[in-house]
């Protein structure tokens, strides 16, 4: 779901990047307390007009969600996806970078596997563990418009993985009436105490394994669709 620093370049060519400090650690598991806490006192509402959950087999998918509506994913994977069966789990995609390390941490204190790797660093490999998470049975956590945006304009990649695992894209629309925004490239929505999350589980994606280019460009434009429907 990020990127900054990696270390050299190791072995194979592999980049590999650096583990967090300990004070580091120690926050990273403070912020993981406290978005519990906030989500505990939030009102979550799923809207399912496709039938997913209902119908799902509960079998592996890609769950695409934009990068500034990240502080509650984790929450949001646990009481929708979740809910079609308990011991689903997620590898999600995070940037090789600083924030992503801090990120990657709070995504293992919640029981998921993080993925490190972006378009800019680490791409191939990350890609390559992706596809292997999700053969072992895992969902697959992305931000189509990360880790740079711009903002609310899915990139390719989602819809390449797709064609290659053969997983369906599920598209999570997330609005969130009462939340603070950061002044960042993405302006990061911060939920607050006591508000309201409304998400909306879009009609899932399928992408053919002979998909043309053209093909994939308007699969594209309909995952752009699906996620801006909570703007």
């Amino acid at each position: 779901m990020e990127p900054g620093n990696t270390t050299n370049a190791i072995a194979h060519g592999a980049i590999t990047p650096k583990p967090l400090k300990w004070r580091a650690r120690i926050i990273a598991r403070l912020v993981h307390i406290l978005t519990k806490l906030i989500a505990a006192t939030i009102r979550f509402e799923t809207r399912d007009p496709s039938g997913y959950l209902r119908n799902s087999t509960a079998t592996p998918a890609i769950i695409a969600i934009w990068h500034n509506r990240l502080a509650l994913s984790i929450s949001i994977y646990a009481k929708v996806i979740q809910a079609t069966r308990s011991d689903r789990r997620m590898a999600a995609l995070v940037s090789a970078s600083r924030d992503g390390t801090f990120l990657s941490r709070i995504i293992e204190l919640s029981g998921g596997q993080p993925v490190r790797g972006s378009s800019s660093r680490r791409g191939a490999q990350a890609f390559l563990e992706l596809t292997t998470w999700a053969h072992r049975g895992l969902d697959l956590a992305i931000t189509p418009d990360g880790p740079r945006g711009p903002r609310y304009q899915a990139r390719a990649g989602t819809i390449v993985l797709a064609q290659v695992t053969g997983l369906a894209i599920v598209p999570l629309a997330v609005s969130l009436p009462w939340k603070f925004e950061l002044r960042s490239w993405d302006r990061f929505q911060i939920p607050l105490p006591f508000g309201k999350c409304i998400v909306t589980v879009g009609e899932p994606i399928r992408v053919s394994r002979d998909a043309t280019d053209e093909q994939r460009e308007l699969i594209r434009q309909e995952l752009e669709r699906s996620l801006n429907a909570a703007q």
